[in-house]
């Protein structure tokens, strides 16, 4: 195979955009707006910001984006990457767009790059700043970037954007099985479909259990900051010995109580534990579990519902910018009345749903393992790809 050759950034690419300048006027409508906090693992979010249509010619003069260009955060934070894959589209200030050179430099390959342990260490060694990190444009043309034939690297961008399109698609298949099930609770417990008859949620959930755990015990440790706001696994679990905090076990619902992380839709249907172990986290969560005769789920999907985070939102106290839920308050929450009827339709789906909701999680878990090693290994020619 052929060596790797080092080049530096501005001489192996194409296009490179600083959009800095003057804040864009935003609208509830029109042009998607890619800041930087919706970059993230490799991703670009959904945006939830736009510009408007008479703003875009404006705001993009110094250059329009094209479909698989990579973008590159700046700063706060600093060296979140990703791919376009839409064509209009603005970028915000603290984003920089590359796009490399035909056949020299693989689009998808720099992605990678940016984004593996080495790319990092070196935009983190050409950063300044002592508030806030952050890589000036000029330093970020000038880093040294360690490039393989162009066939190499397609390759080795193959293997990594399989890897990464199968876990999206099983991120997909879990969002669309937790929208089912979410869909059938509000239908069946919420929307009052001309029932008038409603009961207290504390019939049906017990709030903040109690489990046992030792002072200084090790036990699996989730940090409020790994909780998702869009799936119910949470992005990493670590181990530490026990001090102070709330207890869960699987099956159990995790709701963040204090703001912003509740506003922000905060929750984990816990299913990483072992049988019979007990986990801990913050003391900002409140740890729901159904009665016996409920699956599990009906917590998790009663914490994600819109009716009962609004209604949590309402039970916040204390001073502005640290508020938290009042559990008694909450507890005041009022459901339709359960018949049977409506807890085994609920219940049938849920038995038919947590099973593929795991196990899609564990493939998810070991195909993440699986990029996390590998990704080192491409993009330091450790590990290289044959084009035969």
């Amino acid at each position: 195979m052929t060596k790797w050759q080092e080049h530096l950034l501005e001489d192996v690419v194409e296009k490179f955009i600083d959009y800095r300048g003057k804040t864009p006027v935003k609208t509830s409508y029109g042009v998607p707006l890619v800041t930087a906090k919706i970059v993230k693992n490799g991703k670009i979010l959904k945006p939830t910001e736009f510009i408007s249509e008479a703003e875009y010619p404006i705001w993009m003069r110094r250059g329009y984006p094209k479909i698989n260009d990579v973008v590159l955060t700046t700063e706060a934070p600093l060296g979140e990457v990703g791919i376009l894959k839409i064509e209009k589209i603005a970028l915000a200030q603290r984003i920089i767009l590359i796009r490399g050179k035909k056949n020299l430099l693989h689009n998808h390959f720099l992605k990678f790059y940016l984004q593996s342990p080495l790319g990092q260490e070196t935009l983190r060694a050409r950063a300044s700043g002592s508030t806030v990190s952050g890589i000036k444009a000029a330093e970020l043309k000038r880093i040294p970037i360690p490039v393989p034939c162009y066939a190499e690297q397609r390759a080795i961008a193959s293997v990594l954007s399989n890897l990464d399109d199968k876990i999206d698609l099983l991120h997909r298949q879990n969002a669309t099985l937790e929208a089912m099930a979410e869909a059938l609770f509000i239908e069946l417990f919420i929307n009052n479909a001309g029932n008038s008859e409603i009961e207290s949620i504390t019939k049906y959930i017990n709030f903040n259990p109690c489990y046992s755990l030792k002072k200084g015990e090790a036990a699996q440790f989730l940090e409020m900051s790994n909780l998702n706001t869009n799936s119910f696994h949470p992005s990493a679990v670590t181990q530490k010995n026990f001090s102070s905090g709330m207890k869960f076990m699987n099956k159990d619902t995790l709701l963040a109580r204090i703001t912003p992380c509740l506003e922000n839709g905060k929750a984990c249907y816990v299913t990483f534990l072992a049988k019979n172990e007990v986990g801990w986290g913050s003391t900002e969560y409140i740890v729901m579990r159904p009665i016996a005769k409920l699956h599990p789920l009906f917590a998790y999907c009663l914490a994600k519902s819109e009716d009962f985070r609004g209604y949590a939102e309402n039970c916040l106290q204390g001073s502005s910018g640290r508020q938290r839920v009042d559990l008694h308050h909450l507890q005041q929450y009022q459901i339709n009345f359960v018949t049977n009827e409506k807890l085994e339709k609920f219940n049938a789906l849920a038995e038919m749903i947590e099973p593929k909701l795991h196990n899609n999680y564990i493939q998810i878990q070991t195909l993440e393992k699986l990029r996390d090693t590998l990704l080192p290994k491409l993009m330091s020619g450790e590990v290289r790809v044959s084009l035969g």
